[in-house]
């Protein structure tokens, strides 16, 4: 039996986090494997905030706004997959390891940020994360995240 993998759009993800412009920089989840894996997609314009200064005459995304898509996939992907109907929840960074850049992303990349959790301990949750464009590697990171409730709503 093929398993269906499930897909989230711009609302779908904007209904699990609480990123809004100009920081959601993911646009959509395909390949939702729940509690496991997902990939995110970001279509890059020049339109983005941090063009205007990162660098003007040169357009690259910053590395570190790279690993946040990245970490947004993710934390979509755990609300996703905890599916609970209690309290919203919100996703902390605690660590970020290994990150490596390897080719500049600009206006006009679609990035494919692949996402994979590599350990879920209760509330803390540990991922590896790369971002391609064109099946070529531009960023790589390991990152963990805590899951809290957010108290705020």
């Amino acid at each position: 039996m093929t398993q269906v993998l499930e897909t989230l759009d711009v609302l779908g993800i904007m209904q699990r986090i609480p990123h809004r412009y100009p920081m959601l920089l993911v646009d959509r989840l395909v390949d939702i494997v729940p509690g496991e894996s997902a990939t995110g997609i970001k279509n890059v314009t020049i339109n983005e905030s941090f063009f205007q200064g990162h660098f003007p005459s040169k357009p690259v995304m910053p590395g570190v706004l790279i690993v946040e898509a990245m970490a947004q996939t993710a934390g979509t992907l755990v609300i996703h997959s905890m599916q609970t109907g209690a309290k919203p929840k919100l996703v902390y960074f605690m660590a970020i390891e290994d990150a490596k850049f390897r080719r500049p992303i600009v206006p006009g990349d679609q990035i494919k940020i692949y996402v994979k959790k590599e350990q879920a301990r209760r509330n803390v949750w540990r991922f590896r994360g790369e971002a391609m464009v064109d099946g070529v590697l531009c960023a790589e990171a390991s990152f963990t995240a805590m899951i809290v409730d957010n108290v705020d709503v």
